[in-house]
């Protein structure tokens, strides 16, 4: 390419310049020549140092990998006759999967004649919508497929909210415990102890040279 916008090591814009003036610009200041958007006309550069920015490239992609929140959908399956100390059970096993972030799939079977009364089924799936209504959002009503309805119950953004506080949480008390870790205070100590070591070592030589004194005036 003859031209490139050239961007200057201290952000400057330089402007439409021939590539090789670009190239000793940054040759003069010891850094990179580096293409950061191809598809502009003309291309931009950016002088800069190379290694570095690879470095914080690959963070930047590890920070956000690390911030992406993974979202399984988890099913709970339930049947016209599960009867309500049951469905309790499955709403508080609803409830722990939504709190992790995940998504919910309930699902009731029916069989035999149970088909015919989709009502009690339609009664149950509206019970625990509202019984989780305080976390989730309904993503999917209730629908029939074969001989099973199901709905999908989705976290509410307040959720993920808690999640991304508590992460952040627990990584700063993982920070505070490196700091205050016993492995440094016990170097610390092993560090006196040889300090004290040392000065018994040199008692011990200085009594060992009195004695030797000691025993030359006696000759």
């Amino acid at each position: 390419m003859p031209e490139v916008r050239v961007v200057a090591e201290d952000g400057s814009n330089l402007g439409v310049i021939p590539t090789e003036q670009a190239l000793r610009r940054a040759q003069e200041v010891g850094l990179d020549l580096v293409e950061v958007n191809p598809k502009s006309s003309p291309p931009v550069c950016k002088i800069l140092d190379f290694g570095k920015y690879k470095y914080e490239e690959k963070k930047k992609q590890r920070e956000a990998k690390r911030k992406q929140t993974v979202v399984e959908v988890k099913e709970i399956k339930i049947r016209p006759k599960t009867d309500d100390h049951d469905i309790d059970v499955k709403i508080r096993a609803i409830r722990k999967f939504i709190e992790g972030g995940n998504k919910v799939k309930v699902t009731c079977r029916f069989r035999g004649r149970e088909i015919m009364h989709p009502q009690i089924a339609q009664r149950q799936l509206e019970e625990i919508c509202r019984a989780i209504e305080d976390l989730a959002n309904i993503e999917q009503r209730p629908t029939m497929e074969a001989r099973t309805m199901s709905i999908l119950i989705s976290p509410k953004p307040i959720v993920f909210q808690r999640l991304a506080s508590s992460r952040s949480q627990k990584e700063r008390d993982q920070a505070r415990q490196i700091g205050s870790s016993p492995t440094a205070n016990l170097l610390d100590g092993t560090e006196d102890r040889e300090d004290t070591d040392d000065e018994d070592d040199e008692d011990d030589d200085d009594a060992e040279a009195d004695d030797d004194d000691a025993e030359e005036k006696e000759e």
